[in-house]
């Protein structure tokens, strides 16, 4: 078994394939799941703002708490992850690094797989530390010795009868009690509201057929479960859901937000459920009631479009990880990938009654190495995977095993939600009603808002979000039933350390008359004085990047951009969505910061530059009564 194939076999018995140099404290913590934050909650905090701010954060990293990133060299810890997120700096493969500028809020996503292993892999003195097979993972050097590992302990162990056992050094249940209980401790010692928020959460990480299901799952409060559900206990999301009834049925709070489906072999999306039965109405409401989110940009690639399935779209090329087809017989089709899903659960609730892929918008990294939020192309020299792409060769020229080749990777994205304090009631509850927006590792902020009553000439920001609240809705909301067109408002601000913005546009979804989805773009807002060619297209803004230096000049693009539209096609009887993606002027892609490093030439086969971008959640149409 080589390298490659390694990575597959991590890829289904952990239904994830992941690729820092802290020890885990010597005892696990005793603070108890729910354990109050009355001392935290004393520190004085920042008021509330009724109008919202936007808090950028991560919702998807994996410390050595994931056997693959533990496998994969990571050792940093859930408290190591929150410290980077806060701007401390950590170690990673024998270098230093942190990130300029903190995040406001992370969520750690060990996977739920193995975590008990876990525990007892790191915590001295608990069940099974001692076991043999446990200190030969705990001295893993090579790749060649973490195979050999693998395949001895946990391939070698399986069994075609129970494919999803535990391993021989499994020590019981206490330990993955104990595993998830130091994970949520962790979230309770680096919570300060008003400054860093932290929220308890794992990931369920499911793989039928190598299909890439997998689920975050998030709390919004330290009143959590004992233990954690993992796909060894439930193969399949439609079971996922039943477990989180049972705890809402207990007092708690919790919501799922389904990976990159890019990965997914089509099932993310697909017109059957878990039994291979065509989905229903129930099935519908279940998804959408449980998952408001879904991750639409991550390491392994953007999930919005494919240049193959979206030609028109002359922005549909970007980061569109080719290579995730080299493996696991992955190949791309079209609902694979967000906008498709949407339009699809319009025509679905068309059908049915209820729409199981409503679903805003969120950016994670699926960072191994612990590093939460570290998204930015000119940081990017400690790669996302510990030893598979910690090296400028590595990411030229090798792969994250089972997953795609290093040239592929992106650093990752994030998500900016809107919400009144930097608290973890506030940001999930922001997360709960979808006023959440996605970018591809910038930190842009932008506003959208819809309704048939507002002005179609908005100019100022502050007006236009007051205006929005009271006269429409927000981005992830329901526009109330009208027979006028509705008006949609956007302001998009770049990143203060970043581009200038390019344009804003907005992608409309809808369902015909004869039942077909249907799609268009709009230019809202642009920055120069470009003007629309004969063939509808708005000339490119421009490029100021000199690849050979991996420079770029804000001398073109504006660092603001305010705009509104109304659709004139809008008709009351058919079912429709609209969300907004802004995009930067052109920048150097990671990989062109490594080749003007290393003195390297630019590499073949993809971008030197990108347009990094931002996609606010959507906002939907349900006509009053609806014709099925």
């Amino acid at each position: 078994m080589n390298i490659r194939t390694l990575g597959l076999a991590i890829c289904i018995a952990l239904a994830a394939c992941r690729g820092s140099n802290e020890q885990k404290s010597a005892s696990p913590s005793t603070a108890p799941v729910g354990a109050s934050t009355s001392a935290l909650a004393a520190v004085p905090r920042p008021a509330p703002n009724p109008l919202k701010n936007a808090y950028f954060g991560e919702t998807h990293v994996h410390t050595a708490y994931s056997l693959d990133a533990y496998i994969g060299g990571a050792r940093l810890t859930p408290d190591g992850a929150y410290r980077f997120a806060k701007g401390e700096e950590v170690e990673v493969g024998g270098q230093k690094f942190r990130l300029r500028r903190p995040l406001d809020w992370a969520a750690v996503t060990d996977h739920a797989e193995y975590i008990g292993e876990m525990y007892s892999t790191m915590t001295p003195g608990a069940p099974g530390h001692d076991q043999p097979s446990l200190q030969a993972l705990r001295a893993l050097k090579t790749p060649e010795e973490q195979q050999k590992w693998f395949v001895q302990y946990i391939i070698g162990r399986r069994t075609a009868a129970n494919p999803q056992a535990h391993p021989p050094f499994y020590a019981g249940p206490e330990t993955e009690v104990s595993g998830w209980k130091d994970i949520v401790a962790a979230a309770e010692r680096n919570y300060e509201p008003g400054r860093f928020t932290t929220i308890p959460a794992f990931e369920w990480s499911s793989a039928p057929k190598g299909a890439n299901l997998h689920r975050n799952v998030f709390f919004r409060d330290t009143h959590v479960p004992a233990k954690v559900m993992s796909s060894l206990d439930i193969p399949r999301e439609d079971g996922l859901w039943q477990w989180m009834d049972g705890l809402e049925k207990q007092g708690m709070h919790v919501l799922a937000i389904p990976h990159n489906s890019n990965a997914s072999k089509g099932m993310m999306f697909a017109p059957v459920d878990g039994a291979g039965q065509p989905i229903d109405r129930a099935y519908a409401e279940e998804r959408s009631r449980h998952e408001p989110l879904i991750e639409m940009m991550q390491v392994k690639g953007n999930s919005e479009v494919h240049r193959a399935f979206w030609a028109n779209d002359e922005f549909a090329d970007f980061e569109n990880a080719d290579s995730v087809q080299d493996y696991s017989d992955r190949k791309f089709v079209r609902m694979n990938f967000v906008r498709a899903a949407l339009i699809q659960g319009l025509a679905d609730q068309r059908r049915l009654g209820a729409n199981p892929y409503k679903y805003g918008f969120v950016g994670g990294t699926d960072n191994h190495n612990g590093t939460p939020g570290n998204t930015a192309e000119d940081n990017f020299f400690a790669g996302s995977h510990g030893p598979a792409d910690g090296t400028v060769e590595l990411r030229r020229t090798g792969s994250v095993p089972g997953w795609l080749k290093g040239k592929d990777l992106n650093p990752g994205a994030l998500t900016g939600a809107w919400a009144p304090e930097n608290t973890r009631e506030a940001i999930w509850d922001a997360m709960r009603r979808k006023e959440t927006f996605a970018t591809s590792g910038t930190r842009i902020k932008v506003r959208f808002f819809g309704g048939a009553s507002l002005a179609g000439s908005a100019r100022d920001p502050v007006m236009l979000v007051k205006t929005g609240y009271a006269k429409g809705v927000p981005m992830g909301a329901d526009l109330p039933a009208s027979r006028k067109p509705p008006t949609f408002t956007v302001h998009a601000m770049k990143d203060p350390d970043g581009a200038n913005l390019a344009r804003i546009q907005i992608i409309k979804g809808w369902i015909d008359a004869q039942g077909q989805p249907q799609e268009k773009i709009v230019d809202v807002a642009w920055s120069g004085d470009r003007r629309h060619g004969q063939d509808g297209r708005l000339p490119a803004v421009g490029n100021t990047v000199d690849v050979k230096t991996a420079t770029y000049a804000n001398t073109i693009g504006s660092p603001e951009l305010i705009g509104s539209w109304t659709d004139r096609e809008f008709s009351p009887d058919q079912y429709a969505l609209y969300y907004a993606r802004v995009l930067e002027i052109p920048t150097p892609r990671w990989s062109t910061y490594d080749a003007a490093r290393a003195g390297l030439p630019l590499l073949d086969g993809v971008a030197a530059t990108i347009q990094e971008r931002a996609w606010t959640s959507p906002i939907w149409y349900t006509p009053k009564q609806p014709s099925r």
